[in-house]
Parts: structure tokens; C-alpha cells; sequence
């Protein structure tokens, strides 16, 4: 019997990359825009249970958000 499982995929631009991670199995992988990065790295997890010793976690649903700090010291370099 086949098993289904579902994972997180965290996506962000390096580049003209998109790179995308899964963070329950740490595996990552990237792609020439959003949907091509999921897709590889969908095709990355599979080969990685493809492994009989593959572990997967118990993993509730990983929830993501984005929060904004102000800085006054313009030491500090940071591109999005």
C-alpha cells in the first residue's frame, strides 16, 4: 500500500534562483521560478523515501509568517 505524506516547502529567492526547502527532512532544492522549485524539490522527497532507511518526523503543520523590525543603525545590511 502506497502512504501519503504531506511537508512544508519554505521558498526564497537567492539570485535568479528560487530555492526551496523542506524543513521536516532538511532537504532542499531550486528552480527557475516558484513552481519549479516546488516541483523539484517534491521530486527530491520522493527519492529520498525511495530509501528504505529514509526517517520521516511526526510533524504537526509548520506555520510561517514575516515580521518587520526598525533599526537605526545603518550598519547593518540586509537585501530581501
Amino acid at each position: 500500500m502506497q502512504q501519503s505524506y504531506k511537508f512544508s516547502a519554505v521558498i526564497h529567492k537567492e539570485g535568479d534562483w528560487y530555492v526551496s526547502w523542506c524543513p521536516e527532512l532538511d532537504i532542499a532544492s531550486h528552480g527557475k521560478n516558484v513552481e519549479e522549485a516546488v516541483a523539484n524539490l517534491k521530486e527530491a522527497v520522493e527519492l529520498y523515501l525511495e530509501d528504505e532507511d529514509a526517517t520521516t518526523a511526526e510533524v504537526n503543520s509548520i506555520l510561517t509568517t514575516t515580521f518587520e523590525v526598525s533599526c537605526d543603525n545603518n550598519s547593518h545590511s540586509v537585501s530581501a
